[in-house]
């Protein structure tokens, strides 16, 4: 077993929620938390379109948005439903037709924001084309689109508009005997949202999608989604969530996980411990560290591994890891497997001797888990 496991006083109890299916994902209930991301191409462009849903689900994107504003997007949808290795949830703003056409494509899920779509009777006709074609809903507030009597009613967007507009879009989706739905309220104030998040929360057992809107840049950005969705997780509110930067979509999927892998709730590829690196340091910290992110990439098995520059630390943190390196005197350092002391190494082969022995653990932690799998 990997040494990368949870221990009691880190537990989080998720809020209880229904279970609905994206595609062949499950969101709520006792699934693990999805991650999701949005592709940020010309969606009347398939190849493309499919090539970006690829890198993100390379990136462990569990399912990708694609918006659709137009009919050359939906039409194109077709194709990229056929061809994307995870669901596709289209992105519907201001003509519902458009939610019908991406239904009828293929798409496992319809985003529609209850601002914009349009009256009742249009709302009606995209739950009658999600029901004949087996998509579910994600109702999607915005604290940046609420309809105007909400915004007469209270004065401003709040976190009890937010809660009411996503309360009364439920109630029309259960009135028509809908209720494959999940339901967001984002707003790109941290505090706008954490105040809606947890008002919706109490107020309905739908699976709850996550997520900060317009967050901003990948570095400042990341940091808002820390927060805002780092916090709600910890409540145990959340089912899914896609992390919204302006960056590349591969990197909202990577810093998703990282947020979850942070609190343990999943568990994907390589966790580096690494530290700030001073003055003790034996080898150059921080250019290791990068180094080895990107070498390491490519592994999706659980595990952790520590980079420590000295010997103050070092020896305790890799007692934590599955593969760790410490840094020493006169160019060279420790290295520890499993959580032992093992062998002395040169900082020059450092690199690559850490690569080889992260790829053997990897191995082993995939044959353990498929021989525990067997056994049951």
């Amino acid at each position: 077993m990997s040494l990368n496991h949870i221990r009691p006083w880190k537990n989080i109890y998720r809020r209880a929620s229904r279970q609905i299916m994206v595609g062949n994902v499950p969101v709520g209930g006792d699934a693990p938390i999805s991650v999701q991301t949005m592709t940020n191409t010309d969606s009347g462009d398939a190849r493309a379109t499919i090539a970006q849903v690829v890198a993100c689900a390379e990136a462990g994107a569990d399912i990708v948005r694609v918006s659709c504003p137009d009919v050359a997007a939906t039409t194109a949808l077709r194709e990229v439903c056929r061809e994307s290795p995870v669901p596709i949830v289209a992105d519907i703003h201001f003509h519902y037709k458009r939610a019908i056409e991406a239904a009828e494509a293929g798409a496992g899920c319809l985003r529609i924001n209850p601002g914009n779509i349009g009256d009742e009777s249009r709302v009606r006709e995209v739950i009658r084309a999600a029901k004949d074609h087996g998509c579910s809903i994600r109702i999607g507030v915005n604290a940046g689109s609420l309809k105007r009597d909400l915004l007469e009613k209270y004065g401003e967007p709040c976190p009890e508009a937010m809660v009411e507009s996503g309360l009364d879009h439920i109630k029309l989706l259960q009135d028509n005997d809908f209720h494959e739905f999940k339901i967001s309220v984002k707003a790109s104030d941290v505090f706008l949202s954490a105040a809606a998040y947890q008002g919706i929360a109490e107020a309905t057992d739908a699976p709850i999608h996550l997520g900060i809107t317009e967050a901003g840049s990948l570095n400042a950005g990341t940091v808002k989604s820390a927060i805002g969705l780092g916090n709600l997780l910890w409540m145990g509110i959340g089912d899914t969530l896609r992390v919204s930067l302006s960056a590349d979509p591969v990197e909202e999927v990577r810093v998703g996980y990282e947020i979850l892998k942070a609190l343990g709730l999943r568990h994907r590829g390589v966790n580096i411990i690494s530290c700030p690196s001073c003055a003790r340091q034996g080898f150059d910290v921080i250019r290791t560290v990068e180094v080895l992110e990107d070498r390491l990439a490519h592994i999706k098995t659980p595990m952790s591994l520590s980079i420590i520059g000295c010997v103050v630390n070092g020896p305790g943190e890799a007692l934590m890891t599955d593969v760790g390196f410490t840094g020493g005197g006169a160019g060279s350092g420790m290295v520890y497997l499993a959580g032992a002391q093992s062998h002395k190494l040169s900082n020059e082969q450092m690199v690559e001797h850490i690569v080889e022995q992260v790829e053997k653990r990897a191995a082993e932690i995939e044959a353990e888990t498929a021989g525990d799998v067997a056994a049951e």
